[in-house]
């Protein structure tokens, strides 16, 4: 059985609107379609409630 790989990535707080705004476009699309948005939902829980890490960039 493979493991599934852990991907991390850094967003700002501009990107992070924009991921967020993308997500629930894309659910509202699929409401609209009658389709399941169980997955978009998870990914909107993820994004709004990620840790927030300060790194300096040199």
């Amino acid at each position: 059985m493979m493991r599934k790989q852990k991907r991390y990535l850094y967003l700002n707080a501009e990107e992070t609107s924009v991921v967020l705004q993308s997500l629930i476009r894309l659910k509202n699309a699929l409401i609209r379609e009658g389709r399941y948005t169980d997955c978009v939902d998870e990914l909107i829980v993820k994004v709004t409630e990620a840790p927030i890490k300060k790194f300096k960039i040199t």
